[in-house]
């Protein structure tokens, strides 16, 4: 990964002094010894105080971008990948906009701390005074608290520096104890107001636990399930990797020997190896091994897994035969045990695999299907007489394959908005722990190509994204972002012009080889000149027409190093992988 120096880590920030150590250091000091090192920041002039403190602030990097769904897109995969991510905002305009992508980082269990001001106390009296109505505000000056309140842990909003230490340590425990946002606003002079100094211990995550008779009451109920099952399978989701559970998880599934899938929004939740794993599991687009495994299982445990409506044939087939422990509890059957964590449930589930008198099932994951599948079977018919044309399927086989082949797949981060990429990407293998990062629950279109950046800072790993061209139009400046911080992301563009999944989901016979029945005309998207765009956002920009192309593109690619590469890959228009015309035909 390359990236630019910002001037502050060459030139040192003098140590500030006793009485000019602010509420905005405070804030700083505290990020910084949770390893928040890159804040994504718009500018504004309420929030001016804070933003001047972080252009000077040592050990922390300021990442402006290009605006406020960039901003906390990217604030949104750092934190997936580093564990806490901030971003800074102006009132009202900002915080409104940005309003989206904390939303998808409230459901996905992604911790930011979004950081605003507010109109200070001399423009609330005036208001009060003169009834004026000042810029970026709906009039009531506490609407951008209110509304983050749906999307977060904490809102607050500090009128005053007097326990502006107290409630900031507050709520960055909140964050990283339920890995979800908060919103910390102050009245604009606040941030540049004395505050004592933290400590130097680093902040921690409340201990959490269970009550002990539901606790018990909840395994013996799963156990019972556990114990009477024939072909019993793990489900593992994200809250695993959220909550910094993987060595857990691990630890049941050898004790167990149960196999194991994961969701599409937990892949990548552990390393994708061994003779456990059978592959990511997403309904009718997983590969058919898959899909039977979890057919004929007969118990059905699921470690933290948000269960949404891609899994409802899921539920609607086993609920009976579910056990289900998260954030929001357990559910056993139909026994539902609300306040058991999900840290003390799988610690018991193990104790009682470790005592149980019977061996561990010795069930063996099918190995990966042989290359050139799943992807092959999967591609179009229309298009399998010429090999060279690039179908979905086509793409990640040779995309996968070189990344294979180059033992590149530890080096990177993968980032997918929802489109048909994201669902024919659950079916590749071999990924490494935490590389599969995806917008699979809140489900939004453009979240790939903004996560980038905050990806590849987060992780240190390149960004490996895939993109639809709807969802590249609605946040392409972003790749000016990546520019401007020499951040060496490659993001693939499928160019077909076309809303292409949310045709499947409209009128999927749209895809059917008939020149009389067009696209519906709000699912048509204008023709851009990607080589162009990515030469005027100071990115390396290229076009693959053929399966050749592609091919021979690729080397270039994985050699550049300071620079953002954009690349489109043009596909037919009615190119309709086959995981997708299954979803859509469901």
């Amino acid at each position: 990964m390359t990236r630019i120096i910002s001037k502050k880590t060459l030139i040192a920030a003098k140590p500030p002094s006793a009485t000019d150590f602010t509420v905005a250091d405070y804030l700083l000091t505290r990020l910084k010894q949770l390893n928040v090192t890159d804040i994504f920041q718009i500018p504004g002039d309420y929030v001016r105080h804070f933003t001047q403190a972080l252009e000077h602030f040592p050990g922390i990097n300021t990442i402006g971008a290009i605006n406020e769904l960039d901003a906390a897109y990217a604030a949104d995969a750092y934190a997936r990948t580093r564990g806490l991510a901030a971003v800074s905002l102006q009132f009202g305009v900002s915080t409104f906009s940005a309003l989206n992508a904390i939303a998808g980082a409230w459901v996905e269990r992604s911790p930011i701390v979004v950081i605003s001001a507010t109109p200070g106390a001399d423009m609330r009296d005036l208001t009060d005074m003169y009834q004026v109505l000042f810029h970026h505000s709906t009039g009531d000056l506490d609407a951008d608290r209110r509304v983050y309140q749906n999307v977060t842990v904490k809102a607050v909003t500090l009128s005053t520096n007097v326990g502006a230490d107290e409630q900031i340590d507050e709520l960055l425990i909140d964050a990283i104890t339920y890995m979800r946002p908060v919103y910390i606003a102050c009245y604009k002079e606040v941030w540049g107001q004395p505050c004592p100094r933290p400590s130097k211990t680093t902040l921690k995550p409340r201990v959490v636990r269970s009550p002990g008779l539901a606790l018990r009451n909840a395994v013996d109920q799963a156990w019972s399930q556990i114990t009477a099952a024939k072909s019993p399978l793990i489900v593992a989701g994200v809250e695993v990797l959220r909550f910094s559970l993987e060595d857990l998880l691990q630890a049941v599934i050898d004790a167990s020997g149960f196999l194991y899938t994961t969701t599409t929004l937990g892949k990548s939740v552990l390393d994708e190896k061994g003779d456990k794993f059978i592959g990511t599991y997403s309904d009718v687009a997983s590969i058919d091994s898959v899909r039977n495994i979890v057919a004929a299982s007969d118990c059905v445990l699921a470690l933290g897994a948000i269960i949404t409506d891609d899994y409802l044939a899921l539920v609607e087939t086993k609920y009976a035969d579910m056990v289900l422990s998260g954030t929001a509890g357990v559910r056993a059957g139909y026994f539902k045990y609300g306040e058991v964590t999900l840290r003390d449930f799988m610690e018991a589930l193990l104790e009682k695999f470790k005592a149980s008198k019977s061996h561990p099932i010795k069930a063996k994951a099918p190995p990966p299907p042989k290359y050139p599948e799943p992807w092959a079977s999967n591609s179009d018919s229309v298009y399998t007489s010429d090999p060279q044309v690039i179908t979905y399927n086509r793409f990640f086989q040779h995309t996968m394959k070189f990344l294979q082949d180059q033992n590149l797949l530890k080096d990177i981060v993968m980032t997918y908005g929802v489109s048909s990429a994201m669902y024919v990407a659950t079916n590749c293998c071999g990924l490494f722990q935490g590389s599969f990062v995806a917008s699979a629950a809140w489900q939004c279109i453009g979240f790939e190509t903004g996560a980038a950046a905050g990806a590849q800072l987060g992780s240190g790993k390149r960004a490996w994204t895939v993109a639809g061209d709807g969802g590249f139009m609605m946040i392409c400046q972003s790749l000016s972002t990546l520019a401007r911080n020499r951040l060496n992301a490659v993001i693939f563009v499928m160019s077909n012009q076309v809303y292409a999944i949310e045709q499947v989901y409209v009128d999927i016979t749209a895809f059917e080889p008939n020149p009389n029945r067009p696209f519906d005309a709000f699912d048509i998207l204008p023709k851009w000149d990607y080589v162009a765009l990515a030469k005027a956002f100071g990115a390396e920009g290229m076009r693959v027409r053929t399966v050749g192309e592609l091919k021979a593109a690729l080397p270039g690619i994985a050699r550049v190093k300071d620079k953002p590469v954009l690349v489109e890959v043009v596909i037919p228009k009615k190119d309709l992988p086959q995981q997708m015309y299954r979803l859509g035909s469901e």
